[in-house]
């Protein structure tokens, strides 16, 4: 797995609680000359291969059964439509002809981390059988906290990197439109490698280790992530299990995870008034953060658990297995 990204972040938990299954990471920059990883996977040795799609062509060898992982799909018109220049040029050539070639793997079991992504893929690729398994958040780690008097003004969190994919574009204009009510303090995602100046209005945090996430989400009031595409959002089910209500965009994976109006808002995506406005609403309540905070808890605790994530993965893995030594 390339290092840097919320896809490594799964799969090392996976490899933290899974007795056997070992996690090899490499730089990102890899990928620049993806030949490269060819001499990665021949190192690897396994009885079974577990990895992403992007690149899994790579790491495929014989008679050894994979499982490929969807986090994410950027090969349809609306990923496309917002990428960069390189970004569109890459997707659309060798990434789109690496993706194809790794669902065609002979026996290969596909999984996605939403319904959103697996019924994408399945309609954009023509594929059938893809499993479904939600990442799963440690609910002992992720916990609410009691921090005392709350603060005069919300403590509002954006936490990921700074690209217009994320929606970072959007805060100085929201943080200027919530600047009476709330401050927004800014968390930069794992492929932040430096501290950079931030606009006017932005708090900055800085680049935050995952092992150190949860405190920070517990410090905050509420979540904004005004994202135009997550394959699942993992930063949301991380602020959800802390028991805070969540400002997200109505998008992709995004309504899976918040309910409307039970743990938060859901904003037309791109659209600053909206979430304006719905932080000024939460603003007006306390009491009622608090119940959406509760609410995203339980949701977490039924269907975004680390325990349940694990199982899945256990189960698929000894089948994968059990029918690899029955051929």
């Amino acid at each position: 797995m390339p290092r840097g990204n919320g896809a490594y972040v799964a799969h090392q938990t996976i490899a933290q609680n899974i007795n056997g299954y070992s996690l090899t990471g490499y730089s990102p920059w890899h990928t620049l000359f993806p030949p490269l990883l060819y001499q990665l996977g021949r190192q690897v040795q396994a009885d079974l291969i577990h990895t992403t799609p992007d690149y899994g062509i790579f790491f495929q060898k014989p008679k050894t059964p994979m499982i490929l992982t969807f986090h994410n799909y950027v090969l349809d018109n609306t990923a496309i439509a917002a990428a960069n220049l390189l970004q569109k040029l890459h997707y659309q050539t060798d990434l789109k002809w690496f993706i194809q070639r790794a669902t065609q793997i002979e026996n290969v079991q596909l999984v996605a981390v939403s319904q959103f992504i697996a019924d994408l893929v399945s309609r954009e690729l023509k594929l059938s059988g893809i499993k479904v398994i939600y990442n799963g958040i440690d609910t002992n780690r992720f916990v609410p906290v009691n921090t005392g008097k709350p603060s005069s003004k919300l403590k509002v969190l954006f936490c990921g990197n700074m690209s217009q994919r994320k929606g970072f574009h959007l805060l100085p204009a929201i943080a200027k439109g919530v600047a009476n009510v709330a401050n927004i303090y800014v968390a930069t995602g794992l492929n932040s490698s430096r501290r950079v100046k931030l606009p006017n209005l932005l708090h900055n945090l800085g680049k935050i280790d995952s092992t150190d996430i949860h405190s920070v989400y517990q410090n905050m009031d509420l979540l904004l992530f005004p994202s135009f595409r997550e394959g699942f959002g993992l930063v949301v089910a991380e602020a959800m299990a802390c028991a805070k209500p969540v400002v997200a965009s109505r998008c992709s994976s995004l309504p899976e995870l918040i309910d409307e109006r039970q743990g938060g808002y859901l904003c037309e995506p791109g659209n600053v008034n909206e979430f304006i406005q719905a932080i000024h609403t939460l603003a007006e309540s306390r009491h009622q953060m608090r119940l959406f905070g509760e609410y995203n808890r339980n949701k977490v605790l039924e269907k975004f658990s680390l325990s349940q994530m694990i199982d899945s993965y256990e189960k698929l893995f000894a089948s994968v297995l059990t029918q690899k030594n029955c051929e």
